[in-house]
């Protein structure tokens, strides 16, 4: 082969620029967003940063003051940075939410680097400390027959909340979960539902039903006329003003204060506090088998189980009344 069918061989591979055109004056921050998957993570970065940019600047974050900030040299960056946080700390926030703001700011720089925009890095920053223990007893069985008593099952709205309170209970399942849900995800003749899992992005996970939860979504569908719309949310606002919405993680959190408060139920009481009640129950109907319990509430590490079974044996009291009675 001669030099000169090798230079039209390769100029022949070559693609002009223009074929792929991108936008020069891109928006990082829109570009992060569209980069995240979970709607409460998109609503968290743009919470902390406007915050960010608000503190540091006085300003809202514009594309143009974005790049300006990732454009600044390290020592420069760093130092805005840990004034930030030094203000967040006098503001006496938790040291969960200092490290959700700073987690923000670093992801921003994180896609400015990956957009070749930002040329420094904020890994000298650490997080704060944060103690690792959580309440996770919720309310026994009991109670929540309680706030499930207080759903009328024969109302429109009633069928709905009650095959929610089931999926909460029976399935452990998050508010996220339910909300996700198409009525295609079910199969009453299975006893199955597919589910969009915590951290799962686009895989939708198989879980068995009870008999109980199986009916009541049944009952639900058949009441909405939805049965043939495999594409239509399975739960949706049933609200003069938003009727056949998807139903949201914000209103299932408010069923289920204002039924646990109807029920008399003094604990605060939310969706996860229900998913807490329903895994400490679980453990304690099977004596504790860790093995059993991870496959039920679908932690994908053991040791938060670990979390569950120590709150409910309260290991913790046991140990301190054991000393207190050596002196």
């Amino acid at each position: 082969m001669s030099d000169s069918s090798i230079v039209i061989t390769q100029t022949a591979l070559l693609v002009p620029v223009n074929d792929f055109p991108i936008d020069q004056d891109m928006d990082v921050i829109d570009q992060l967003l569209a980069d995240t998957r979970s709607p409460n993570t998109k609503r968290a970065y743009e919470k902390d940063l406007k915050d960010f940019f608000d503190y540091t600047t006085g300003r809202l974050p514009s594309a143009n003051l974005v790049l300006d900030f990732l454009r600044l040299n390290q020592a420069h960056a760093v130092t805005l940075v840990l004034k930030y946080k030094a203000h967040l700390i006098d503001k006496k926030l938790s040291e969960a939410t200092v490290n959700r703001r700073l987690s923000a700011i670093k992801s921003l720089v994180a896609m400015g680097r990956k957009l070749q925009v930002c040329f420094y890095t904020l890994e000298d920053i650490k997080g704060e400390k944060v103690e690792a223990y959580r309440d996770t007893t919720g309310i026994p069985p009991t109670d929540y027959a309680r706030v499930i008593g207080q759903v009328d099952r024969e109302t429109f709205k009633g069928k709905r909340d009650y095959a929610i309170l089931r999926l909460l209970w029976d399935n452990a399942l998050r508010r996220g979960e339910i909300c996700s849900l198409n009525v295609g995800d079910f199969d009453a003749q299975a006893r199955t539902l597919r589910i969009l899992g915590k951290g799962k992005g686009t895989q939708k996970v198989t879980i068995d039903l009870s008999f109980k939860t199986t009916e009541a979504i049944t009952d639900w569908i058949i009441a909405c006329g939805t049965a043939k719309k495999l594409k239509a949310p399975l739960f949706i606002v049933v609200a003069h003003n938003g009727n056949g919405v998807r139903l949201s993680g914000e209103a299932i959190r408010r069923l289920i204060d204002e039924l646990s408060k109807r029920a008399g139920i003094t604990k605060k009481m939310s969706p996860h506090r229900v998913r807490h009640s329903s895994i400490t129950t679980v453990l304690d109907k099977n004596n504790g088998n860790y093995r059993k319990t991870q496959r039920f509430s679908r932690h994908v590490k053991p040791d938060t189980v670990m979390k569950y079974d120590d709150n409910r044996q309260q290991f913790q009291k046991e140990m301190t009344d054991i000393l207190a009675d050596l002196i």
